[in-house]
């Protein structure tokens, strides 16, 4: 019998790793068992910890002792469901955080975020998040992914060449492709002068997907010296927000830099935990 291990919340500061069973095809919710035949069950080969697992790990989002974290996975798949059709035993693919089914009107609009069939609270599914339909985490040796020909993303290339890669696949589950989201979103485009607030992990894969997208000038704002030296190591100006005055207020240090005091695109990748604005905000590190 396979076992299986998982990073588990004990309480605000605490996580264990522990023994859970290993995953079904299938999840239960509320003592309501629902069957996934249109699922895999997938070995974990790398999972992220996201900024969203710390705002649970510090007690902020009202989640009970004994969840499992992780909703940035990719791996093996080690089984598949009755009707998968696509995707295939031994396949290496990264899993998307949002859970969709692919089928209702949200899903078809590409609006994965809100899929109304994979939690019976509200639209909206991901895995090992509060309130998000119960789905087990990815920091684990195995997870279950349901709806796997639609949630899937398989690697196109040898799983030897993937697994060589591994740590920058990592990437497409969700920082990366979050960031890129947000200037999509922004419309940022050929020339595109940027302000992005924050520098952290989701900061710069957004940063870098501005370039990507043809962006002239690319600004991060910042309080944390380090964040900010990376951002300038890849060619973004960068403004350090410690030294905002109500005189050298955040325009006129863009002003300072565009010879404008805006922007074409404007994005916050700060997080949740933001407090305040400008020079009042609080220091806390945030994602």
């Amino acid at each position: 019998m396979k076992t299986n291990r998982a990073v588990i919340y004990k309480g605000p500061g605490k996580v264990e790793v522990e023994t859970i069973p290993y995953p079904e095809l299938g999840i239960t919710v509320k003592g309501q068992k629902r069957s996934c035949p249109h699922g895999a069950i997938i070995r974990c080969i790398a999972t992220n910890i996201c900024g969203s697992d710390l705002h649970m790990y510090r007690g902020k989002s009202g989640i009970s002792s004994g969840f499992v974290f992780g909703h940035e996975m990719t791996g093996e798949v080690v089984e598949v469901g009755r009707d998968v059709e696509y995707i295939k035993v031994g396949d290496i693919v990264s899993v998307p955080f949002n859970v969709g089914c692919g089928r209702c009107m949200n899903c078809k609009a590409e609006r994965t975020d809100i899929c109304l069939n994979v939690n019976p609270e509200h639209p909206g599914g991901a895995y090992g998040y509060v309130d998000m339909g119960g789905w087990p985490g990815g920091q684990a040796e195995y997870v279950m992914t349901p709806y796997a020909d639609f949630n899937l993303l398989k690697f196109p290339c040898s799983k030897e060449r993937a697994m060589e890669k591994m740590l920058d696949l990592a990437l497409l589950s969700d920082i990366l492709p979050t960031g890129y989201h947000g200037a999509v979103t922004a419309k940022v485009s050929t020339g595109s002068t940027v302000y992005i607030a924050g520098a952290g992990p989701v900061g710069i894969c957004c940063a870098r997907s501005c370039f990507m997208l043809g962006a002239s000038v690319v600004i991060v704002g910042d309080i944390y010296k380090d964040r900010l030296a990376l951002a300038q190591s890849m060619g973004c100006k960068t403004i350090d927000l410690t030294t905002l005055t109500s005189d050298l207020t955040l325009n006129a240090q863009i002003e300072k830099i565009l010879g404008t005091p805006y922007c074409d695109a404007t994005i916050d990748c700060v997080g949740f935990e933001a407090s305040g604005c400008g020079h009042s905000g609080s220091k806390k590190r945030s994602s």
